[in-house]
């Protein structure tokens, strides 16, 4: 049922789910239609609408903006577009999605970048809408639920790399910024209003560094979100919309009780402690307020680590999503990309290393393996990783 109103939906030929179709919140749970509690199981889609430096192995070129920069300067602007499109076509396929849904995940979280939803004017448009509806609708097929996830708002809300923004947490400074960003999100909802797969909108990304003016701007976020929300819900009445912490998702310190109906909140740990200590203000958050918490991003270290941990959060009915799910050359992600031929020429003049420019030859060969190596097809399967999270642990 859930598929066939998805596909209707996307066609345009159905009126909005009622709120029985819908995940809800009840206390501190995630609550399936069928009244069934939801453990979420889920991973991240990284890099893949919101590209991040150190995923390419860069050190210097770390956010968008520098990583476009930097391939630009390596194919010329022509040819880089035509990188982009394929790369992005290529990265995240139905392949992806069916065995990201075979292996025991529930769920993908999708971050967005809002250059690829809206032009800088604020006109709604651009490639990521059908790009994003392809993974709505694979995973409405496979049986996934997903979070669009605004990585990347208008701005900059986080203060560093991965905003894209200028190293300061700019929206939460600049009025229309705000009002972008408020305007994106309604589009969002507008587009996927009762879509059943859409579980629910994670509103911002690790807003506002703990060494940006945190006394000014935490006071900032909880309006911020009652707007965004309002927005959302004008068009979208009963998604689940979830809130960020501040200090990069690591405190609800400057939150209060929850200001309206279905909301959730979301913290990121990476290289904790895997003993209670590490989630016990979080858990002191959702107690005090009765509200459901989801671990949003984790991982990046060892096996045993991910296993430790995960267990933590599910003995205290925490879902979570891990990061990331493809990566270029390491172990610590499900499907590992691997490096092509002369990488290290091209790490060394993307990030201003090396003055003169690779060779045509090592560009050419290594930008055609790499964009071979991102399929699914080609990049080496971690079994170890999903056995850690306690998902399928061999082929």
């Amino acid at each position: 049922m859930r598929l066939l109103v998805a596909f209707l939906m996307m066609l345009g030929l159905a009126s909005p789910a009622h709120a029985e179709a819908l995940v809800r919140i009840e206390g501190r749970n995630f609550v399936e239609p069928d009244g069934r509690i939801l453990h979420l199981k889920g991973i991240s889609l990284g890099n893949w609408l919101m590209p991040e430096g150190y995923m390419f192995k860069f050190q210097v070129a770390k956010s968008p903006r520098q990583i476009y920069g930097a391939f630009d300067r390596l194919l010329g602007p022509e040819r880089a577009a035509q990188f982009w499109r394929q790369y992005r076509d290529t990265y995240v396929t139905e392949d992806d999605i069916r065995f990201i849904k075979s292996v025991g995940f529930n769920m993908v979280r999708v971050p967005l970048h809002w250059r690829l939803f809206m032009s800088a004017d604020g006109e709604i448009g651009g490639e990521g809408w059908s790009l994003l509806d392809r993974v709505v609708g694979w995973a409405a097929t496979a049986g996934l639920y997903v979070i669009p996830d605004l990585h990347a708002a208008p701005g900059g809300q986080t203060g560093i790399n991965h905003d894209d923004g200028p190293g300061y947490p700019l929206m939460f400074y600049v009025p229309r910024h705000r009002d972008l960003t408020v305007k994106l999100w309604r589009a969002v909802a507008q587009r996927y209003r009762g879509n059943p797969t859409i579980l629910g909108y994670d509103i911002l990304n690790e807003p506002i560094a703990p060494y940006h003016d945190v006394a000014t701007l935490n006071a900032r976020l909880e309006p911020f979100y009652k707007r965004a929300t309002a927005a959302i819900r004008e068009v979208d009445p009963q998604r689940i919309v979830i809130l960020a912490g501040g200090q990069w998702s690591s405190s609800f310190a400057m939150l209060g009780p929850p200001f309206a109906k279905n909301l959730a909140y979301t913290y990121h740990s990476f290289w904790a402690s895997t003993q209670r200590d590490s989630i016990q203000r979080h858990l002191n958050f959702a107690n005090l307020h009765d509200v459901p918490l989801f671990l949003g991003e984790t991982g990046e270290l060892t096996d045993e680590w991910n296993e430790e941990f995960r267990r933590l959060h599910e003995a205290h009915g925490i879902g979570w999503s891990f990061w990331t799910y493809k990566n270029l050359d390491t172990p610590s992600t499900i499907v590992s990309i691997p490096r092509p031929e002369g990488w290290k020429e091209i790490v060394a003049f993307a990030d201003g290393a090396a003055k003169e420019k690779p060779s045509s030859e090592v560009i050419d060969r290594a930008v055609a393996q790499y964009l071979e190596g991102i399929r699914f097809r080609n990049g080496t399967v971690r079994w170890s990783y999903l056995a850690s999270l306690g998902l399928k642990g061999e082929p």
